[in-house]
């Protein structure tokens, strides 16, 4: 069975997706722009983009009742691989030991103009 997780902790939706679908014990969250979830700001440097990014995933998992410890796999999607850097910095503080698999790749453009995009996949641990 496959339900929505949906909050008002993290930005809506800007197109036909879900915040989040959980299946089972798995929550699949979908990537996460840098915006505000109180009006839609959107900073400038990277490493709060990263920041706000990483705030709504916790959001997102926290209202299918899981954290950052229970995510399993994240993919970090960025406009300019040379902030790599700034982005590594803030990310290793939200994820514990064992981190999570992870692969980050550079695109040409992220919506909104964004500079950075995180999704996650988590599991409930037993």
């Amino acid at each position: 069975m496959r339900s929505a997780i949906v909050t008002s902790g993290a930005p809506q939706a800007i197109g036909p997706y879900s915040q989040a679908i959980k299946v089972g014990e798995w929550v699949f969250v979908s990537g996460q722009l840098p915006l505000n979830p109180a009006g839609g700001a959107m900073p400038a440097a990277v490493a709060e983009q990263a920041e706000l990014c990483l705030r709504n995933v916790a959001a997102i998992l926290g209202q299918a009742g899981l954290g950052m410890k229970d995510v399993v796999k994240t993919t970090v999607f960025m406009t300019d691989l040379g902030q790599f850097a700034a982005m590594n910095e803030v990310y290793a503080k939200y994820f514990p030991a064992p981190c999570p698999a992870r692969a980050t790749v550079q695109v040409a453009a992220l919506p909104k103009g964004a500079a950075v995009e995180i999704e996650a996949v988590a599991v409930a641990s037993k």
